[in-house]
This record gives C-alpha cells, structure tokens and sequence, in this order.
C-alpha cells in the first residue's frame, strides 16, 4: 500500500495552510505553472504559436503523483517523468510545444521559487498576526513588574511588557528578513547559455527578452544571469528560515520556563484536548510552546544541507541540487507551522501579574542589591557597601536585616526595596519596540 506523508510524525505542520502549499500534488501544480509560463512567454515572442501556448494553458492535467514519484528515479529528478506526463495531457500538434527548449532545473527551481513565495506570504500574515498580540501585551504590561533572570538565576527587576517587547522585535526582525528574500525566476538552459531557446526560435537571440518575460508571467524577479549552480536564492530560504524559527522558538523557551509549575507566570491558552497527558490527568502541557521549540530545533539543520548546496560543481551540479528539495520543502513546511502556532500562542497568552510579582519578592529583596550597591556606595564607601550588603544576603531575612542595620540608620530602606523604583528605561523601550511595529503594519 502506497504511504501518505500527512504529518503523522509531524504535529508542528499538519493540517497547516503552509504544509497544504507544498505537498508533492502543489509542487506538480507549480511546474505545470511553470511550464505555461515558458509556453506563453515564447508564444508572445512569437516562438510558439499563440494557439499552442493557450492550448497548453487549457490542457486537462490528471497526474498520478506516486507514478511520477517512482518514476523520477530514472532521471534523478521529477521533472523528466512530469514532462512526458504532462505532454501526453496536451492535445493535438500543441503538445510539441510543451517545454521547447526547457532544461530540468529551470521548471522545478522556478517552481520551487513560486512555491516558497506562497508559504512566505502565509508566513509573513501569520508573523503579524503573532506581532500584534505581543505588542498588546507589551502595552498591557508594561508595568506588571518580574523577575529579570540571567544564568537562570534572579538577577534585576524587569517588567513582563519589556520581555513582550522583546519578543515583538525577534518577530519584525523575521518578518523583515522574509520580506527581504529574493526570489528568482530560473531561465538558461542546459548550461545557462539560453541556447537551446534561441534555437528553437531559429537562431534569432530572443534569450534575454525571453528570461524577462518568463519571470514576469511568473510574477517573480527576473535573475540577472541563471543560477542553477550559483544557489543564492536557497541558501537565502534557510537562513531566513532559521530567523524566523529562532525568532519564534526564544518566544516559546520563555513560556515554557514561564509555565513551570512552580513558576506559573503565563499559562497557554486553552482548548479542548490541549495539553493533555495520556497518563496524567491534572496536566495542562505547554504544548503550543513545545510544537514551536520542535521546528526551531529541526529547521536550522534542514538550513545546512541548503547552504552546503552552495557547493555546485561547474555549471550543473550532481548531487547538490538533489539534496536541496526535500530540506527546502521542510523548512517551508515547519515555519509555517511555527508561525500558525505562535499567533495562536501569543493571541492566547494567559499572564498572572499577582505571580509574576510574588515571584520577585521571593528573595526577600536581593534582587534590588546592584540598586542598593549603588545607593549606598557613596554613605558607606563602595567597598563597604558590598560586604555589606553580601553579608546581610546571608540572613534569613534580607530585607529585614536593612531595616535593622545601623548603618544605614539614615537610609530610606523601603524606597530603595521597591522593584518598580528600579526599571531603567523600561517603559521607553517598549514605546520603542511599539514605534517599530506600528511601522511595519502594512
């Protein structure tokens, strides 16, 4: 029994808008787009006849996906069984008008390229969807104070809008990097000459018009010279890829240490069988944050194989673009899982300002000493002041052994105690990170 990749293994992108762009029926699609494309650019040339191209167009295409699959062995690519497949759909005298001059890399890099442009897009709407809500909660809660922790450990007061804010701008520093990513058309022929199509337009040299109005029916940048061993483009995927997923997976690290138990600042939002355990009933599983720490684990290394690629023997390499298809219809496939699920996430996000400060107040005030290291430097000596201060850390009670040391009989203790009296410029950075957001909303 032939098998379907559904996702069984893969709860980050099942079911997922991005995961439905690129299975193996989408990437089918998108080469016979591609190969419309070339026929009507030709025909408005005048390589083809203009019938033939509009026949093509129209052909009725019934594909058996598995037998192309299987087929696709013989030429090391699925473009040479598509091909035929394809051309056998098309009627008529049209049918030898189906990839004039066409050379394998040139339908399924272009493919790949409308292919990647549609997830991004998804992406993109769904990295706003995500930045909205963090800016809300940004705004919200710029004044619910936390524990800053560096090393893991309690270090100075912050306040839960201010790690918002930070999160928002990993999300706009994704969503400018995919907006940033070029994606070309592919157009040269067996060795990036465009030789083969100036043949088959009787030797006249029609190959730069043809490449501009390839892309353009493509709706994709035309590239300056063909880049079938020249892999700019999917290096440039995979790091951008790897943004994105870094970007999110930081957000989703944080609410999982968050919604520790015996932390519970945050909480996911809920939904029927969300976060359930199999064994243990009472669970409530930070399952959204988990499903984004998956992709962001996997994608960087799906990256690598896209940037080794970069390594393409002469004018067509053996072996490099054979390992970029699946890594490249991963990474699609895992960010736009991760970015569904972090809108979701952060749209949701339950945040408990009463924990986030009870939190705080459970080192008894050292998390204020580099304040108090500083107030009282100049009263007691710099030097004095920190023994001072480490010696009275070691009491049961911080704070109260301030209260009750004599040298700092002429200290206002209380006021220097207060977290909330010690948060920088907090506030104004989240006034910034929201100043960039309400830039790039379109």
């Amino acid at each position: 029994m032939t098998g379907t990749d559904s996702g069984l293994l893969a709860p980050v992108w099942a079911g997922t808008e991005a995961a439905d762009l690129v299975t193996d029926e989408a990437w089918v699609a998108a080469m016979v787009t591609v190969e419309i494309a070339l026929a009507r650019a030709q025909a408005r040339l005048g390589v083809i006849p203009a019938s033939a191209a509009e026949a093509i167009a129209s052909a009725a295409v019934s594909l058996d996906v598995v037998d192309l699959a299987v087929r696709s062995r013989g030429g090391a690519n699925p473009v040479v069984a598509f091909v035929t497949a394809f051309t056998a759909c098309v009627p008529g005298e049209a049918a030898e008008y189906v990839h004039r001059g066409g050379t394998s890399q040139d339908i399924l890099d272009s493919a790949a390229m409308l292919l990647t442009q549609r997830v991004f897009a998804v992406v993109t709407r769904d990295l706003l969807r995500t930045a909205a809500a963090l800016a809300s909660l940004a705004d919200a809660h710029r004044g619910s104070v936390m524990a800053g922790r560096t090393l893991t450990q309690h270090a100075v007061p912050v306040t839960f809008g201010l790690k918002a804010a930070g999160w928002l701008s990993l999300v706009l520093d994704a969503v400018e990097r995919l907006r940033s990513v070029v994606l070309p058309a592919q157009l040269g022929g067996a060795a990036g000459t465009l030789a083969s199509y100036v043949e088959y337009a009787g030797a006249v040299d029609h190959g730069m018009a043809l490449s501009a109005e390839f892309a353009r029916e493509l709706g994709l940048p035309e590239a300056p010279v063909p880049w079938h061993a020249l892999r700019t483009p999917f290096l440039e995927i995979g790091a951008a890829a790897s943004l994105v997923t870094g970007a999110l997976g930081k957000f989703a690290l944080d609410v999982q240490g968050m919604s520790r138990t015996e932390v519970a600042e945050v909480v996911e939002p809920s939904a029927e069988g969300r976060g359930v355990s199999s064994a243990m009933p009472q669970k409530r599983n930070p399952v959204l944050a988990t499903l984004i720490m998956s992709a962001a684990r996997q994608v960087p290394l799906y990256a690598t194989v896209l940037a080794q690629s970069m390594l393409a023997e002469d004018e067509r390499a053996p072996g490099a673009w054979h390992a970029e298809w699946q890594p490249l219809r991963e990474c699609l496939r895992l960010i736009g899982g991760a970015a569904h699920t972090a809108a979701e996430l952060a749209s949701g996000l339950e945040v408990f300002p009463d924990r986030l400060r009870a939190n705080v107040e459970l080192t008894g005030g050292t998390i204020v000493s580099e304040r108090l290291n500083v107030a009282l430097a100049p009263v007691l000596g710099k030097a004095e002041a920190k023994k001072l201060l480490a010696r009275l850390s070691r009491e049961p009670s911080f704070a109260d052994a301030l209260r009750a040391a004599p040298e700092l009989a002429s200290v206002d203790v209380e006021a220097l105690l207060d977290p909330a009296g010690y948060l920088g410029s907090a506030d104004a950075l989240v006034d910034r990170a929201l100043t960039r957001y309400q830039a790039l909303v379109p």
